[in-house]
């Protein structure tokens, strides 16, 4: 009797295991309009979400068309085992997946093994990248999000199991040419270290869809100031004050646009690490300085990590609130501890914004590893390292930008990691990398990361480098030149200083179109830059691209076709296709209905892929059928909170169309109380085919920053 019940201990122990480490479809609950969650395990109590404080603009999404739970629920499976979290989703044969992070070489994710790790990118997309956000989203439209500060491990369709519900073919290498090192895979895996997760899945329909959602669950994207969208210069890193007042003149004199000038590691009296106090010898009166720039119109932008120096004046009393390990010496404060919060950004506030410094660059917050505390350092809070790695650039951009929320001034600044949950900040992210072609594919893949990225200038070898590059910073989030070590400015390749002030008024001009799109990624979640395959009517035959030319291209013919990683859409009506230095011509996929040449408003073509021969001077960018691009008149400062500007409204092509204007003061946070407008930009036809443009009126108590209005056809 007694070996009996043993034996049936021994077995009901056992089927308790088996039951504990079974996959199970979770049970889902919609927690916002077209967002689902579940929860695996027992979920950590820091994750991203709470490190961003992220709150889900529920009416905005409820905006967005239903389309249901977008997955199959039984093919979806969690369970934890050995106290990590192993995580199954389904791809169809025919589905593509986009995003996991900030990717600088590849926009297709599938067939890929990736650890989600803060990083400087070092290269590879490996997963280790500034923002290694963990969010994909499918061709099928839709979207999934892990929320865990944490190491992900993840298999995007790269691992074969045994009982795969659609298994690929067991293929003789020895005589099928078709074999392939990486045979299908039908799921996406992802590992998580730690014993529970909170998994989020948006609906779609469309892919863009999913990205909004994803967009608008983290609170919307930013919406920065109108000058933020001018024009900036990252001065040399020990210039002084007469340095940089010296610079602003030059640029006033030789007529090329400014509206904040970043200072670099030499404002400070020490740095690597930082004693986050002005310098006394290179800015004496930091307060005047400060306020004589603004008075020109110019704002000031600072360097800065966050590692304390011992020589600091904040240092003593910080120390009970730092990590176990040091940066480059310096004290690194525990952000996710309030009373380190209160003596850090409480220095910032007090030595610099309150005197009316306008924002700053966070650096360091990213890798490598040996310029980072190790995994092995140890937090006051009681958070790991790796929490903390995954979510510094996170805290600190959340942090600082609440000193600007507090004065009722916005901010848009630069920083050097970011992850899940940051998409309302107004941080743009950067490096040290500077390979021109991949910029441009990391400009694409921010659109599925939630976050903002430029392609910012610093040196070039050649004339015509120096031109290819501005163009397309002219034509991302920040329109920037970094010369801290260079000390290169707009003029310094004289053979074309003249196309490059063109570009840089051309960046001005177009401001008013840059301000409604970021408002759009604000309200509607559309990132103002994205990737061609979150626009309708893009479509590729992917059937030309079936053949395995080597072991290592990725085998998922029915899925890849060929990335697009050199082309993108700007805004609601652009599309940009850079050229690189040396090129001539390129090809341009343009997808379905007709598109127009931006500068003339020349018909291109319709869905179709066409060469371009543009010349030196021009960026090839095309505006669709119906588009309507407002502009201002050029200018070399941003205007004014409440300053009354005239529009050029251009439109193109023959289809009527519509576009909403976004209007506020231009700087503060009024507009999350309501103090904005949309006006609707009309183009119509009459009977006779004669064209007429409209202008909704002011919305009567609303801002009104919208003076004269005149409507240019630019298709003949």
């Amino acid at each position: 009797m007694k070996e009996r019940c043993r034996r049936l201990l021994i077995v009901c122990c056992w089927l308790l295991v088996a039951a504990q480490l079974s996959a199970q479809a979770p049970a889902w609950t919609e927690v916002a309009p077209g967002v689902w969650k579940t929860i695996i395990g027992k979920p950590e109590s820091f994750d991203l979400l709470k490190a961003s404080g992220a709150v889900p603009d529920k009416a905005a999404l409820a905006a967005i068309r239903k389309a249901g739970f977008p997955l199959v629920r039984t093919e979806i499976a969690g369970r934890v085992q050995d106290g990590k979290t192993y995580l199954r989703f389904p791809l169809q044969r025919e589905e593509q997946v986009f995003g996991f992070g900030l990717n600088f070489q590849t926009v297709h994710q599938r067939g890929k093994i990736l650890q989600l790790h803060v990083d400087h990118f070092g290269g590879k997309d490996n997963g280790r990248n500034h923002a290694p956000t963990p969010f994909y989203v499918s061709s099928l439209g839709y979207g999934v999000f892990i929320n865990a500060a944490r190491y992900l491990d993840v298999y995007a369709g790269s691992g074969v199991r045994k009982d795969s519900k659609n298994p690929p073919v067991a293929k003789d290498r020895n005589t099928d040419k078709t074999w392939a090192s990486r045979p299908y895979s039908d799921a996406v895996e992802i590992l998580v270290p730690a014993g529970g997760v909170e998994v989020y899945v948006f609906e779609g329909p469309t892919p863009l869809d999913a990205v909004r959602r994803f967009n608008l669950f983290n609170g919307g994207g930013c919406l920065p100031p109108r000058w933020g969208l001018g024009f900036t210069q990252r001065v040399q890193r020990l210039y002084n004050a007469a340095d940089v007042n010296k610079e602003a003149e030059e640029f006033e004199q030789k007529g090329f646009p400014l509206d904040y000038i970043g200072l670099e590691p030499g404002w400070q009296s020490k740095s690597y690490p930082c004693t986050f106090e002005w310098d006394k010898t290179r800015f004496p009166e930091p307060k005047q300085f400060v306020q004589d720039m603004l008075k020109k119109g110019i704002r000031l932008n600072l360097w800065l990590n966050p590692y304390v120096s011992p020589d600091a004046s904040m240092a003593k009393a910080i120390a009970p609130y730092t990590g176990s390990h040091t940066v480059w010496v310096g004290a690194v404060p525990d952000l996710t501890m309030p009373q380190a919060r209160k003596i850090f950004f409480g220095q910032l506030k007090k030595d610099q914004v309150a005197i009316g410094v306008s924002g700053y660059k966070i650096d360091e917050v990213d890798g490598y590893d040996h310029y980072l505390w190790p995994d092995v350092a140890i937090f006051p809070s009681g958070h790991s390292a790796e929490q903390l790695r995954q979510t510094y650039g996170v805290l600190a951009q959340r942090y600082s930008t609440e000193l600007y929320r507090q004065q009722n001034t916005r901010t848009f600044g630069l920083v050097r990691a970011s992850n899940g949950g940051a998409s309302s900040f107004p941080y743009v992210i950067y490096n040290d990398y500077y390979n021109h072609e991949d910029f441009i594919t990391a400009l694409i893949n921010s659109g599925f990361a939630g976050v903002l990225w430029t392609p910012e200038v610093r040196a070039s070898k050649t004339g015509e480098e120096w031109l290819r590059r501005f163009q397309t910073v002219i034509f991302s989030p920040m329109a920037m030149i970094n010369a801290w070590s260079s000390g290169t400015k707009p003029w310094t390749y004289p053979e074309v200083a003249d196309q490059v002030k063109q570009l840089a008024l051309l960046r001005m001009q177009m401001m008013p179109y840059w301000y409604s799109e970021f408002a759009k990624y604000r309200f509607e979640g559309t990132p103002p830059f994205r990737a061609m395959n979150l626009e309708p009517g893009f479509t590729q035959e992917v059937k030309k691209e079936s053949v395995n030319e080597n072991l290592e291209q990725n085998p998922y013919a029915e899925a890849a076709a060929k990335e697009i990683k050199d082309q993108y859409m700007a805004g609601e009506y652009l599309l940009v296709a850079p050229l690189f230095a040396g090129q001539t011509t390129r090809k341009v996929i343009l997808p379905k209905g007709k598109w127009y040449d931006f500068y003339t408003g020349e018909y291109v073509g319709e869905g179709q892929v066409i060469t371009v021969t543009p010349g030196l001077d021009k960026i090839p960018v095309y505006v669709k059928d119906g588009g309507i691009v407002p502009m201002m008149p050029a200018r070399l400062h941003a205007p004014k909170a409440g300053e009354v500007v005239d529009l050029e409204v251009r439109y193109y092509g023959d289809k009527p169309g519509t576009y909403k204007l976004y209007d506020d003061d231009g700087e503060t946070f009024d507009y999350e109380q309501g103090a904005y407008s949309w006006r609707t930009i009309s183009i119509t036809k009459d009977a006779n085919g004669q064209v007429k443009g409209t202008l909704t009126a002011p919305v009567a108590g609303k801002p009104n920053t919208i003076g004269q209005v005149t409507f240019t056809r630019m298709t003949k």
